[in-house]
């Protein structure tokens, strides 16, 4: 798993490529618990380049979602394709979170 992070606008947009599984999900985790203790609130995952999530890497998402909610932070999505989208259309992430289909799309 490889991720990037840049700030663009008002958001930071966190790019990850391979998988977040459980082995790379409490790095992932970690990777943006230290955006939120840096003060960041908005996050755009862009997960164009991610093969594949598991119930490790919703737990990541969900635990930094919880974090962001008290200071009224975002958490959105762009890029999900073939088993991720899946995933996220299963477990009802679809619902609870916006997605779009490019980053260009998210930041507008």
């Amino acid at each position: 798993m490889e991720i990037a992070s840049e700030k663009e606008k008002d958001w930071v947009v966190v790019s990850v490529t391979g998988r977040i599984d459980a082995v790379t999900a409490p790095e992932f985790e970690k990777a943006l618990a230290e955006q939120v203790a840096r003060g960041e609130k908005n996050f755009l995952l862009n997960f164009i380049g991610l093969d594949y999530i598991s119930s490790a890497g919703l737990r990541s998402i969900l635990a930094t979602a919880q974090k962001l909610k008290p200071g009224g932070g975002k958490m959105i999505f762009s890029g999900l394709r073939g088993t991720v989208r899946d995933i996220f259309q299963i477990s009802g992430f679809a619902t609870m979170f916006k997605i779009f289909d490019t980053r260009e799309d998210a930041l507008k």
